[in-house]
């Protein structure tokens, strides 16, 4: 007999989750980090130190912060698609390795052969980079069932894009997840622009969190742009994950400020759209407003962090230029070949 989909929206809590000073600076830490070295990739891009293509992910960067900050490092495994350098930053892969990458440098993530789309670190628990739209959703469900078989008590995050959630893969993964009550989160990072079309010209229906509702996944819209909002939903869904119940759905409602890659000119939306995301929703703003406001920092500190990160990056972007390239032999590794 059929089973009868009760699945409902689980509704956002009114009230805003307060962070501690700690938190506050942790996210802006973290956040600021991403920021500076997508701008300094970006330059490089223009440089043409960077080669392929190389999707940013300024303006969205309080929802990997939020999540890793909810989750337990080491031990909860990562995956994503291409917009994929903050993610590995926040999970604490060296700055040098990653930017290295992006310049094709055997010093990389993936010693210069995966480029920006493809990077991946098992001694971190991230899982890619993925390049093929949708494909990390099944994956991360793989991550999930390895989970659940070995019984360690992990959760599998899955990030994908509004433009993937349309996938036929991910209803798939959705069916199986909910089957088999996989420890997996899917997160959906809906910046409303899949590539160059807005996602009410893409998407029937434009309430991504209701996606799981025929299988019985719950869902929940969460403002992306607050980290404070990202991290306490993402607690509860880590938990419901964790704790036996299945799967759980996330629709980060974000934005991201430049194009859907260094090649996209973003002409398909007005500049006063983008500007007023900037003034009035900028992430990272909102946190240095609130460390200023409560006094746990002053202008003069907020500079100094500002002064640290940027050394950081810079000193990211020389590793990068100047490390050596793979030697020709590296062509050879990490293949198989069969008869």
């Amino acid at each position: 007999m059929a089973r009868k989909a009760v699945a409902t929206q689980a509704k956002t809590q009114s009230n805003i989750p307060e962070f501690t000073p700690e938190q506050e600076l942790e996210a802006y830490r973290e956040m600021l980090l991403i920021r500076r070295f997508e701008e300094k990739a970006g330059q490089m891009y223009g440089m043409g130190l960077i080669g392929g293509f190389c999707h940013l992910y300024i303006g969205q960067e309080a929802v990997v912060t939020g999540v890793t900050m909810a989750s337990e490092k080491g031990k909860d495994a990562q995956i994503t698609g291409y917009r994929d350098h903050g993610h590995m930053l926040v999970m604490g892969l060296d700055p040098k390795g990653v930017m290295a990458e992006l310049t094709g440098r055997e010093s990389g993530l993936s010693r210069g052969k995966g480029g920006s789309m493809h990077m991946f670190s098992n001694e971190h628990r991230f899982y890619g980079g993925n390049g093929i739209v949708g494909a990390q959703v099944s994956l991360g469900n793989g991550l999930a069932f390895a989970s659940k078989y070995r019984g360690d008590g992990s959760v599998s995050l899955a990030y994908f894009g509004d433009g993937a959630a349309n996938q036929g893969q991910v209803y798939e993964s959705f069916n199986m997840a909910k089957l088999w009550k996989l420890p997996v989160v899917f997160i959906i990072e809906n910046n409303k622009y899949a590539m160059g079309t807005s996602t009410e010209r893409a998407s029937a229906t434009t309430d991504f969190s209701m996606r799981g509702a025929s299988f019985d996944i719950p869902g929940e819209q969460v403002d992306g742009m607050d980290v404070r909002m990202v991290h306490d939903a993402a607690q509860r869904a880590i938990e419901h994950a964790r704790s036996g119940k299945g799967p759980y759905i996330l629709e980060m409602l974000t934005y991201r400020y430049r194009g859907h890659s260094m090649s996209d000119p973003a002409k398909y939306r007005s500049k006063d759209e983008v500007t007023k995301y900037r003034q009035e929703r900028d992430p990272i703003e909102q946190v240095k407003a609130r460390l200023l406001e409560s006094g746990a920092q002053t202008e003069e500190q907020l500079k100094a962090i500002e002064n640290e990160i940027r050394a950081i990056v810079t000193e990211a972007a020389d590793f990068a230029t100047n490390a050596p390239e793979p030697d020709p032999a590296e062509l050879w590794t990490d293949i198989t070949i069969s008869a």
